[in-house]
Order: C-alpha cells, then sequence, then structure tokens
C-alpha cells in the first residue's frame, strides 16, 4: 500500500487548466482515468487527510504509485480523451459497464451493390443503415419476415447470392415472393436498390406514404376486377400494419429522442436506454454498472452518454436526450453530443406530460433490471457459497455461517420504536422466519438500548425453548415474541401489509404459533460498534458464548466486531460483503415497514377503538349519521340512541369514552402546514399514502431510522 504523500506533486506543478488525469501503479498500469475543469483543484482533493476520502477513493490514491496529467483547451476536449482513455486502457478503478452484451440491429448495407437486410451485431460499419438496437434477435425477423412482403430486399449472404447467379436459380424467398430475386435478374440493380430506400424510409417512420400507396393501388386492382391482385395488397398492407403495431406510437409529433433511466444502490446501478424514432420506440437496451468509484447520478448519466454515444455520429444521436439527472457541468457535454451530432442536441430531464410517463417506464425497467440482476446473482449456488466462506474467514468463523440473523432497529424522532429479525440460510431469506418487535423497555430513543432488548427477548426465548424441549425444535420458527409481552400483542409479527395469513401448518398442537428455537451462527446488526457491543453483552449476560456478532455499518460498510478497535474492510468486490448488505437492507427494509404500519395505525385511532364490541360497521354508521367525529363528541345520549344498531348502554358507553379522552390536537396537512377541520381530518388520509397526522411532525423518509 503506497502513501500518497510519495508520490504527490509539487506545489505550483499541477496547473490550473482543464485536462485529463491518469492515475498508475507501480507497475505503470494505470488504474484510474478523470477530467477536471481545474487539475489544481480537483487533484488537490485526492491528496487530503485519507481519513476523509471515500473509502473507494482511499483504496484507489494507495494503489496508485504516480500521477500525469494532459492539458486541454476546453473541458469538450477533456472529456473526449477521458473517454478515449477509459477505452484504451480499462482502468481498475473506472466506472465498469458489466452485461453489456452486443445488442442485435436490424442493419441495411447500403453500400452493396445489391443491399441486404440482415441482423448486425458489434462495431457499426460505415455505408450501413442501421435500426435499433433491439433486445432479441427475433424480434427483428419477425418484423423483417413481416415488410419482406412488400418491400421484397435480398437478404441472403453473398455466398448464396453468388451461387444463385451461377446457376441462374433463386432462393426459396425469390420463389414465394419475398424477394426480388435480384441474383437472376427479375430487377435491376437500380430497382432493387429502390426498393432497399423504400424499407429504411419505412423501417423510419415514414409509413403513411407507402399504406396509402398501396391502398390506392388495391382499390384500383379492385375497380378492375382483378380480385386476386387487390388480396395480395390486403394482406401486404394488413403486414405493414402488424409490423407497425409492434411499435406503439409513445410521443407525439414524430419525436426523435434517447430516454435514459438509472436505478442504483451502494455498489451498483442499472442503466436502461429507449430509443424512440418518430415517435415510436425502435429500441431499447441496458446494463449493469459496477460502481467502483464514488458516483453521483448526474455521473453516472455522464458515463452512459459516454458509452452510447463516443462512437455515434450524425442522425445515431437524436435531436433530445431525457436523464433522470443532469451532468455538472451540463454545457460541456451538451456541446460534445451537438459535436457528434453535427447539430443542436438538448440534455434535459423531462417533468410532465408523454414524455415524463415514458421515463417513468425506463425507471421501472431499470429497477427491474437491479433486481433481476441480484437476484441471479444470490440465486447461484456456488456464488452463495464462496460469500459465505469469505464471511467465515473475514470473522474468522470455525465454519460457514449457515443460518444469520440480523436485526434493525426503527423510530421516527423516538415515536414508536421497533425492530426486525430477518433470516437468511444458505445465503437465501427465510421469509417464513422474519419477526418484529415493540420496544416496551423504555421510553425514547435509544438505539443501543434497544439493541440489547431485542437481542435478550430473542435469545431469552432461545433458552426457555431449549430447556423446554431438551433438543433443538424442528419447528418453522415462532411467530411472535412473548418473552416480555402476550401472544396476543405481536400474533401478527411475521405478515406484512398485505401479505397472506399464516398457515395452520406453522403452529403447534394448542394453537400457539411454534417457538424460535433454532441458533444462528450469526448475528449481524445494523450499526457500527455501540450497537455489536450491546448485542454481544446481551450474548454474555444470558452465558451464550457459541453465537458470533458482527456489524455492518452502513455509511463506510466497514464490518465491526465485538471488542476490537480497528473495522474489518472487506473487498468492495467481495461476494461476502455483498450478501452481509443484502441482510442489512432487508432487515432495515422490514423494520421501516412495520414503523410506518405502527404509526400510521397509531395516527388513525379515536375513542371510538376503545369501546368493547363497537366494529367496524356500527362505526361507519356513527360517522355517516353525524358527519364528523367533532359532532359525535358533543352529541347527546338520546342523539347516539337514534343512530341504527345503537342501543343505550352502547350510547352511554361511547360517551363515556370521548369523556375520558383527551381533546384532539388540531389536524394537520403535512404537506401545506394547513391546519384542518375535523370534517375533513376524521377520514382523510394524504395522496401519498401516508396519513394526515395530528399535530405531527413533518414525517418524510430522511427522518426515519
Amino acid at each position: 500500500m503506497a502513501d500518497p504523500s510519495s508520490y504527490r506533486p509539487k506545489p505550483g506543478q499541477i496547473p490550473d487548466s482543464p485536462g485529463v488525469y491518469r492515475f498508475r501503479d507501480e507497475h505503470r498500469r494505470v488504474i484510474y482515468v478523470g477530467k477536471a475543469k481545474s487539475l489544481r483543484q480537483r487533484l488537490a482533493n485526492y491528496f487530503q487527510d485519507l481519513a476523509g476520502l471515500h473509502p473507494r477513493t482511499r483504496s484507489m490514491v494507495t494503489t496508485a504509485a504516480s500521477v500525469e496529467w494532459t492539458v486541454v483547451s476546453t473541458e469538450v476536449e477533456a472529456l473526449q480523451l477521458e473517454y478515449s482513455w477509459i477505452k484504451e486502457y480499462d482502468p481498475r478503478f473506472n466506472v465498469k459497464y458489466r452485461d453489456d452484451k452486443s445488442y442485435p440491429y436490424l442493419a441495411v448495407t447500403m453500400s452493396e451493390e445489391f443491399p441486404r437486410v440482415q441482423v448486425m451485431r458489434g462495431h457499426k460499419k460505415k455505408g450501413v443503415r442501421y435500426f435499433g438496437p433491439y433486445a432479441h434477435a427475433w424480434a427483428i425477423r419477425d418484423t423483417v419476415d413481416l415488410l419482406l412482403r412488400v418491400f421484397p430486399v435480398r437478404t441472403c449472404s453473398a455466398g448464396v447470392f453468388k451461387n444463385a447467379r451461377r446457376t441462374g436459380r433463386p432462393c426459396l424467398l425469390g420463389y414465394i415472393g419475398k424477394c426480388s430475386a435480384p441474383c437472376v435478374d427479375r430487377v435491376s440493380a437500380e430497382e432493387h436498390r429502390e426498393l432497399a430506400e423504400e424499407f429504411c424510409d419505412f423501417m423510419t417512420g415514414r409509413t403513411g406514404t407507402y399504406l396509402r400507396r398501396l391502398e390506392k393501388q388495391m382499390m384500383e386492382a379492385a375497380e378492375e376486377m382483378e380480385y386476386e391482385r387487390a388480396a395480395r395488397l390486403r394482406d401486404d398492407i394488413e403486414a405493414l400494419k402488424k409490423a407497425m403495431e409492434k411499435n406503439a406510437v409513445v410521443l407525439a409529433d414524430a419525436t426523435d429522442a434517447d430516454l435514459i433511466a438509472v436505478a442504483e444502490d451502494e455498489l451498483e446501478a442499472a442503466v436502461q436506454i429507449f430509443h424512440v424514432r418518430g415517435g415510436r420506440v425502435r429500441g431499447q437496451r441496458g446494463w449493469v454498472t459496477d460502481k467502483v468509484e464514488e458516483i453521483t447520478t448526474g455521473a453516472l448519466v455522464e458515463h452512459a452518454l459516454q458509452q452510447l454515444y463516443g462512437e455515434e455520429t450524425g442522425d445515431a444521436v437524436p435531436k433530445e436526450v431525457l436523464v433522470p439527472a443532469l451532468p455538472d457541468p451540463l454545457e460541456p457535454v451538451q456541446e460534445w453530443l451537438s459535436g457528434r451530432r453535427g447539430a443542436n442536441v438538448s440534455l434535459r430531464i423531462p417533468q410532465r406530460g408523454d414524455k415524463r410517463a415514458l421515463m417513468e417506464t425506463v425507471e421501472r425497467n431499470a429497477q427491474q433490471a437491479l433486481v433481476l440482476h441480484k437476484t441471479k446473482r444470490a440465486s447461484d449456488l456456488t456464488t452463495r457459497s464462496r460469500a459465505l466462506e469469505e464471511i467465515a474467514d473475514a470473522l474468522d468463523l470455525d465454519s460457514a455461517p449457515l443460518r444469520i440473523e440480523c436485526y434493525d432497529i426503527s423510530h421516527l424522532q423516538g415515536d414508536d420504536v421497533v425492530a426486525s429479525m430477518v433470516v437468511f440460510e444458505d445465503g437465501l431469506q427465510r421469509k417464513s422466519e422474519y419477526r418484529r418487535f415493540q420496544i416496551k423497555g423504555f421510553e425514547g430513543q435509544d438505539d443501543v438500548r434497544s439493541m440489547h432488548e431485542v437481542i435478550t427477548r430473542r435469545f431469552k426465548r432461545y433458552l426457555a425453548e431449549k430447556e423446554r424441549t431438551g433438543e433443538w425444535s424442528d419447528g418453522e420458527g415462532a411467530l411472535s415474541d412473548t418473552s416480555s409481552a402476550p401472544l396476543s400483542d405481536t400474533s401478527d409479527a411475521l405478515t406484512e401489509a398485505g401479505s397472506a395469513p399464516l398457515e395452520v401448518g406453522l403452529k403447534d398442537d394448542d394453537g400457539r404459533p411454534k417457538r424460535f428455537a433454532y441458533p444462528p451462527q450469526l448475528v449481524v446488526v445494523d450499526g457500527g460498534r455501540p450497537q455489536v457491543a450491546a448485542a454481544r453483552r446481551a450474548l454474555d449476560e444470558l452465558g451464550i458464548d457459541d453465537i458470533a456478532v458482527c456489524g455492518l455499518a452502513k455509511r463506510l460498510e466497514e464490518v465491526w466486531l465485538p471488542g476490537e478497535d480497528d473495522p474489518v474492510v472487506l473487498p468492495r468486490t467481495s461476494e461476502g460483503l455483498y450478501l452481509l448488505q443484502r441482510v442489512r437492507d432487508e432487515a432495515h427494509r422490514f423494520a421501516i415497514t412495520y414503523q410506518r404500519t405502527k404509526r400510521a395505525k397509531r395516527f388513525r385511532s379515536s375513542p371510538l377503538d376503545e369501546v368493547p364490541g363497537l366494529g367496524d360497521t356500527r362505526k361507519q354508521a356513527l360517522i355517516k349519521h353525524f358527519g364528523s367525529v367533532k359532532k359525535l363528541r358533543s352529541a347527546t345520549i338520546e342523539e347516539i340512541c337514534e343512530v341504527p344498531g345503537i342501543g343505550r348502554k352502547t350510547a352511554e358507553t361511547i360517551a363515556a369514552a370521548f369523556a375520558q379522552a383527551a381533546p384532539a390536537a388540531p389536524a394537520v396537512n403535512t404537506a401545506t402546514g394547513e391546519i384542518m377541520e375535523d370534517e375533513d381530518s376524521a377520514t382523510t388520509t394524504e395522496t401519498s399514502g401516508e396519513p394526515v397526522s395530528a399535530g405531527a411532525p413533518d414525517e418524510r423518509r430522511g427522518q426515519e431510522r
């Protein structure tokens, strides 16, 4: 590991001008390429105190052994040179593009004497017109098969074409009318080229001309009683319409645009691109980006633009590029794109209308692509085995942790403090054994104390069950925490909002949920050294010394062990780190979901909930009769008795419940700050799905833990 100060340039050596810089390792291999508006300011950021650097940046500067730079005159030149060097050197610390397979294009070889329609991959060739890219080659062949009825362009290879010319016999497509057979001089080279140009015009979106022309010819043939020819023209029209249906209109005014969306997490990002030509989606592509450097969404967009248009010119760069975030600075990138196209290119974020709606579709595709990539990675048996072995080696465990439990604490500014426990076995989720807790030992916000309580309650139950049975249980796991709360309080502990009810097979003979008696090999907590110490202390107090504990701190992705002053830093590409992150993120998601559900239920509560025997039907009848809770609160017992289904005894109980309840605080619309009347707040919720709170603070995601 090199000391950055050993190769730091002397003050005044670095010019204060635009340029591109390269970090090299001790073997003179380029490991990072970057550009800067001011080389002096940018490079100075790399040579500050290592503790202040992002972990990935710190790893890069300690791997490097030297730095060099090239001065350019403008930021546009810097962008071009950076792209060229990244392609040339493939630096290990730059953004990596994975799964960027060669997408198929529909190509027309206009440079040949007899143009050919075919599927092409790889680098684009001069004199060839490309359409796409398509997700699958079969989609191209389906489209071509439909269009050959109307535009019978040559599709055969050079060898087949030469053989047909030698023998004087066309191929099968020539006999069935899907090729004009220029190989046997049925059409001249000029006529065949005209067919190819019409094919290209149709693919670029100019479809109306050909449809109207065919319809006119069909009508003329019918008038002349050439019904067979009219029927063929009718079938040609249907074939063209079917080909057009494969690319429905998504943007009006025959718009040409590319839409780029990004879905990302800490280590990876999925990029999806929709190519819209003539208002229709003509192609789609995407890749997964390995985030080997600290990078913003705008910077990811800039890299995606380089990947897309670095080798494109002319119409291959559209007039409009829609993105989720703009590069910073914007002007050089926009000028570079305009230079590639030879005309102005608009680079912007869609705000409303059809373009915004289509961008949301692209974003959903990007999210799905990222989830699919992670699912494939997680489901691979070899990868999971390697991840568990890496965790065992890093934490110095005797064997791979086949069962991992992870705990997280969630609250909103100290209110509704809850915890979650998720279980992974053999590197896969076991949702049937998830568990959630309410923190009842104290009030307020204290993550360390909460973690101690949760670990204590969970493993007290483990010890109690072990003592009761004298052997390991074969059960699927307890579904509620009863060590310090009755079963009725948490009987839905494993069900999330909208999930299916618990199966009968998950219960004991007495109908109670089975107890959680199966111990993990590793306990993971979401947090750093304090949370790890609390978990270890809870286990020690219970006399449990055969279960390992670690914590994963989210900010720097460091693994903390009990009693250690320094964390364990797993390699960024480690499958073990990836598995620990999945476990931690799942625990966080499960805790947040429970906390929000609990908070929403509290906000929707009313004094009517305390009336025994008063169900939802009669509650709704009361609100419908009086119009609001405010009017119901001020009603007399006789007035309440007028509601169908409400007797005098129930009316007295309702009146008593309202008399004992504290006056409600004014309801506040958290979106606008407006104080709402009871008539509105009784049943109203915000459009986001979160209930309107009564005097509660702003409930934005950033304030949740």
